[in-house]
């Protein structure tokens, strides 16, 4: 079956194309019948000619515009890949670096305990050693017979001293052990 136009919009259609360079497109082209008239003949195959070169045109745009979009979702994908890989090491590094600080507060206890341990070692045995010296000089005195009056009010005084500020250190030492430990909770 084929359409046959009249003359007045095979006459439109001729100047549309001539001024605008605008022709029919698609399988309409197929069925329109050209009545003989070679003028007319001429527009549909032309008209017929621009519809393939467009329709070539349409479905490589529509082919590039596909691969494009499959390479998109492939960047995508290895975006979201490496997103997840980055979480991953995030979470790492966040485990690690927790880990690294409790090895550090650990180290920094244990190097503070036995900083104080070493300190009220060495603080008893000054006390102890002060004690023992001034006993013995105290003891050879009476030994010896000479006047212990004043050795032993030094002997006492010294031995106070010796005692309050040995108690003074300990308190401080376990004061400021106290301190730290409420800061770090």
């Amino acid at each position: 079956m084929k359409i046959k136009l009249g003359a007045e919009t095979r006459a439109a259609l001729l100047q549309i194309a001539a001024e605008n360079q605008l022709y029919l497109e698609g399988n309409i082209i197929k069925i329109i019948d050209s009545e003989g008239d070679p003028l007319f003949e001429k527009y549909l195959k032309e008209a017929s000619e621009n519809d393939k070169s467009n329709r070539r045109k349409r479905l490589e745009i529509t082919k590039q515009i596909q691969s494009q979009n499959k390479e998109l979702v492939t960047a995508q994908d290895e975006n979201m890949k490496l997103m997840e890989e980055l979480k991953v090491a995030l979470e790492a590094s966040t485990h690690a670096k927790e880990s690294a600080e409790a090895d550090l507060d650990l180290l920094q206890k244990k190097t503070q305990t036995e900083l104080i341990g070493t300190i009220v070692k060495v603080s008893l045995w000054v006390i102890i050693g002060v004690g023992i010296a001034t006993t013995a000089m105290y003891g050879i005195g009476l030994i010896a017979g000479v006047d212990t009056t004043l050795l032993g009010n030094a002997w006492s005084n010294m031995f106070g001293i010796l005692l309050t500020n040995s108690f003074s250190i300990i308190g401080t030492i376990m004061g400021v052990k106290y301190a730290t430990e409420k800061q770090d909770k």
